[in-house]
């Protein structure tokens, strides 16, 4: 698995749905947020994917097993707080990984580098926004909850290492060995590469102090292992993805070849 193709899927998927909240945000200034931050993503994809081949049919003409994203980011929007639950997982994650990424060398630092500010202000808008709802009125308050909650156990499948992905920003074969994550599960480690147990550990620290803030708790399931989800990485798909990739690919694929 290509780490470029893993990390521009993420951001390709996360884009598509937050897409999908032009004309049903919940205040036309949120509106202009949402899609700002889907644009940011995506031009974060065209990046990526250029990496890896054409970015185009990377995008719209392969199938659904074939993509490697997370299974958190392609989860329906769900309300306004479901969708701010995911944002504050997904943006935190991606913030602290480019911080480390862009402090190598190579493609993945260049962009990195780049995209860590766009990065810092995904993480603000998610962080606030879960202060906002978790200490405002008691209905809000349970909505975010239960976004928090809903989504809770896809977050164990962001610390499984990625193949090629290592701290100098490039991509490559790399030594392995065996660690233990925060959650008790064993991993690998790439040798000169990210350290997945400490990303997560400093993960976990930032959303349990923003949730804390926000007077909401933390939720208790698991994040990996046998009843957790997963299996993002390697193609496999919860089932409301299907159809939002087809959405997604529907244009394209209708007129092959076309040209604007």
């Amino acid at each position: 698995m290509s780490a470029a193709l893993a990390l521009g899927d993420d951001a390709l998927v996360l884009s598509h749905r937050l897409g999908e909240w032009a004309g049903h945000a919940p205040v036309l200034e949120e509106e202009v947020a949402l899609a700002n931050i889907a644009l940011d993503l995506l031009g974060q994809a065209r990046v990526l994917l250029s990496l890896v081949g054409d970015e185009d049919e990377l995008a719209y003409l392969r199938e659904e097993r074939a993509f490697r994203n997370l299974q958190l980011v392609e989860q329906p929007n769900g309300d306004f707080a479901h969708t701010i639950a995911r944002q504050l997982y997904f943006s935190v994650y991606q913030h602290l990984l480019y911080e480390r990424l862009a402090a190598g060398v190579g493609a993945f630092a260049d962009l990195a580098a780049k995209a860590v500010k766009e990065v810092a202000y995904h993480r603000d808008h998610a962080e606030q926004w879960v202060l906002r709802l978790g200490d405002g009125t008691a209905e809000s308050h349970e909505r975010m909850q239960a976004g928090l909650e809903a989504l809770w156990r896809f977050t164990g499948e962001m610390f499984q290492p990625v193949e090629g992905l290592d701290a100098t920003g490039t991509t490559g074969a790399t030594d392995t060995t065996s660690t233990t994550s925060t959650t008790g599960t064993t991993g690998t480690t790439t040798g000169s590469g990210v350290d997945w147990q400490e990303l997560e550990s400093a993960w976990l620290s930032a959303v349990t102090a923003t949730v804390e803030r926000a007077t909401l708790t933390l939720p208790a399931g698991p994040r990996t292992g046998a009843w957790a989800a997963g299996a993002g990485r390697q193609g496999l798909h919860t089932e409301p993805f299907g159809r939002m990739l087809a959405e997604m690919q529907h244009l394209h694929r209708s007129h092959p070849g076309a040209s604007w």
